[in-house]
């Protein structure tokens, strides 16, 4: 929870972008530094366009590499199979124990739709209706498996116990799927859901369906009215506003910029680019800023964007992170083994469980 509704300490994320990079060893060690400073997780971001690694393969080679540090892949909706991406993600779940989260994310690309042979690219608003109803029909094949449906008894060789199994047929805009899944109920109940609600279009899906929802906002004012739409739209569909956390998404040039060349970019906070929001400055002065926005309560934290991964990312680590634990603004070890448990986020409640059901 940020300040504006009780003060908390900084929720952090980064992303591992590495545009061209097919080594996954570059990726194990970025999630390895991203861990040592204690970030809640990392991103990766992916298109059906962008030449490289898949995201989502690429993490779960990540995954045995890393004990602690969220990892969230961006799986878009536009042109997939929403029963084969919500199988996936629960799989990275289950392999890292209850670590994994899912960047949902739609294409509005004529190049991409291309690629598929299939219709041309739809309207914003129709992308993410549809990317809304992937995110529901995932929440439903999450819990079509209860907790507790394996029972594996040798004895009776019954591996499945029926009752705790259920049948989900939903019917979208652009498909239509039918469980249960082929995955047991992931670790978490269900894997985080990020979205990137700067644009207008996402914020419906974010409110209703995310756990993060990310921001690019280069002014606290810009990021603390998205905040509270964000909020107000969650209550509204009757979620808890508590239960989204709302970062800050910035990308950070931290090479040389205690001498930046442009005067006051450090101090005078980040500027509109192409790519978003840009930061440049030293490690100390983005922990002023940081430190800042959060007591104003404009933001639960920061998912920063290294624009040299391997420089940014270390002098994150070892000088903006150290500046925050040390003014008691960031933890400085994980609170348990899940990325919700980092979030301070309930396990959700399976929607189709029994309660009292005897075993």
């Amino acid at each position: 929870m940020s300040a504006r509704y009780g003060r908390g300490l900084l929720h952090l994320a980064a992303a591992l972008d590495q545009p061209g990079v097919l080594d996954a060893g570059a990726y194990v060690a970025l999630a390895r530094l991203a861990e040592r400073g204690g970030l809640d997780f990392v991103t990766l971001d992916d298109s059906f366009a962008r030449p490289g690694p898949d995201a989502l393969g690429v993490l779960c080679r990540v995954t045995p590499a890393t004990r602690r540090i969220g990892l969230v892949p961006t799986v878009t909706t536009t042109h997939t199979d929403p029963f084969r991406v919500q199988a996936a993600v629960a799989t990275l779940d289950w392999v890292s124990g209850g670590r994994a989260g899912w960047r949902i994310d739609v294409s509005a690309s004529e190049e991409e739709a291309r690629l598929f042979g299939r219709r041309p690219a739809a309207p914003a608003e129709t992308l993410w209706q549809e990317a809304g109803e992937y995110a529901d029909a995932a929440a439903k094949l999450w819990d079509s498996w209860e907790d507790g449906a394996e029972i594996r008894d040798a004895a009776t060789g019954r591996f499945l116990d029926r009752d705790r199994l259920h049948r989900v047929d939903v019917t979208g805009t652009a498909f239509s799927v039918r469980g249960p899944s082929t995955v047991p109920r992931p670790p978490q109940g269900h894997p985080v859901r990020v979205v990137d609600a700067t644009d207008g279009h996402a914020r419906t899906v974010a409110a209703r369906h995310a756990d993060v929802a990310l921001v690019r906002a280069a002014a606290p004012a810009q990021a603390a009215a998205v905040r509270d739409e964000l909020r107000e739209r969650a209550r509204s569909s009757g979620r808890h506003p508590d239960s989204l956390r709302v970062l800050v998404s910035l990308l950070v040039d931290l090479g040389d910029g205690e001498f930046a060349a442009e005067p006051g970019h450090g101090g005078g906070g980040p500027r509109p680019t192409a790519r978003g929001p840009l930061y440049r400055g030293g490690p100390v002065d983005l922990a002023e800023l940081m430190a800042g926005w959060h007591a104003d309560g404009v933001t639960d934290g920061f998912h920063l964007v290294p624009v040299d991964p391997h420089r940014d990312l270390e002098r994150l680590v070892n000088g903006t992170v150290a500046v925050l634990r040390h003014r008691g603004l960031f933890r400085t070890f994980y609170p348990g083994s899940t990325l919700r448990e980092h979030l301070g986020l309930a396990r959700p409640a399976n929607q189709y469980a029994v309660t009292g059901r005897t075993p």
